[in-house]
């Protein structure tokens, strides 16, 4: 699994391809708020681009796992 090298990742995500801002958040050691304004300025934050379901934004586990390993654009 892509989240085994990250243990505070898997156990944030518990299994979900999703993660929401405030779990985003906690496992890249930011404030919510500064995820909120990244994605507002340039459309995603630290490289990785969220999607919108019913007006909140979730964060692939995928794509964080990939920005912790210094593999993200």
């Amino acid at each position: 699994m892509i989240t085994e090298n990250f243990p505070e990742l898997a156990a944030v995500a518990k299994g979900r391809d999703h993660i929401e801002t405030d779990e985003y958040g906690k496992v890249t050691n930011h404030a919510p708020q500064t995820i909120r304004k990244n994605y507002c300025l340039t459309g995603a934050c630290f490289g990785v681009r969220p999607i919108k379901v019913g007006g909140k934004l979730l964060w692939p586990v995928v794509a964080i796992a990939a920005l912790l390993s210094g593999r993200a654009k």
